[in-house]
């Protein structure tokens, strides 16, 4: 199968530069997408989401500062790497480009091969993050999938599947910023009970984006679900305000948490497809 182009959006006012960009870039394997203000940037990223911007920071309306400023500002388009195009050159321009988290920095006139390989460095190392859960740094994705593959060719091993459930409506009645708190204190009380009484050869990730998995061994999965348990059941109901605690929430529905416990003796799980699913069904 095909592997999707990489989308570049080139938010640039010059058109013989902007247009110059366009056919480079496409040249070298990658879907382009060209605008010319930074109003139209913002919509273009909020109407499909870029794998990487390449903007000007001199721009007819609105400045590249305040492109990048307002993209950062939206969950949805936080975390879309930025790549300054500029012919400003005062290290207070740099400073405030890297206040606003832009990813990399280059000037007018520049070196077309110098920008290619920095648009290729940056997604290299978004690619590399991309195996990371971006709240709690736990594995994830590909590297999962490579632990899961791991344990269908070994013989004994238990996984715990931890899952937090109605977070959504957790993060609708307390904003983005509660919720993800809530993540990585979940994934605080996980990592303890690790380090009580788990091995270092054991694996935390996750396998979405509430549900935590763990793999150990039959040995020391009754002690750690029963301390994982016993922290979540005391904590949850401390994520609330205090007005809160004592009344039902978010609808009625309120943070909980399921453990599952699948074994290698439930097999026999002939793909990593079939064991991902009798691992979800788990928590059910």
């Amino acid at each position: 199968m095909t592997e999707a182009k990489q989308k570049l959006l080139i938010v640039e006012d010059d058109l013989d530069i902007a247009d110059m960009l366009n056919a480079y870039f496409r040249v070298q394997g990658y879907e382009v997408f060209t605008v010319n203000w930074g109003e139209d940037g913002i919509r273009a990223c909020q109407a499909s989401l870029p794998d990487l911007i390449i903007l000007d920071i001199r721009l007819p309306d609105i400045d590249g500062f305040e492109v990048a400023s307002r993209l950062r500002g939206n969950r949805r388009t936080a975390a879309i790497p930025i790549i300054f195009l500029t012919e400003k050159r005062e290290r207070s321009d740099r400073l405030q480009g890297l206040e606003l988290g832009v990813d990399d920095y280059i000037t007018k006139p520049f070196d077309v091969q110098e920008l290619r390989l920095r648009v290729r460095n940056v997604l290299r190392r978004v690619k590399q993050d991309a195996l990371t859960n971006p709240v709690t740094s736990l594995p994830d994705g590909t590297l999962v999938d490579e632990r899961l593959n791991e344990c269908l060719q070994t013989l004994s091993w238990t996984m715990l599947i931890v899952s937090l459930e109605n977070l959504d409506a957790f993060r609708e009645a307390y904003g983005f910023v509660a919720s993800d708190d809530v993540l990585r204190a979940v994934n605080l009380m996980i990592q303890n009970a690790l380090h009580e009484t788990g091995s270092a050869e054991d694996f935390l990730g996750h396998l979405g984006p509430t549900d935590f998995v763990l793999i150990t061994v039959q040995e020391r999965a009754t002690s750690l679900q029963e301390r994982i348990s016993s922290r979540l059941e005391q904590s949850l109901g401390y994520f609330y305000p205090i007005k809160d605690r004592e009344k039902p929430t978010t609808g009625g529905k309120r943070l909980i948490f399921r453990i599952g416990v699948l074994q290698s003796t439930d097999g026999p799980f002939p793909s990593l497809d079939v064991l991902k699913l009798s691992l979800l069904r788990k928590k059910l």
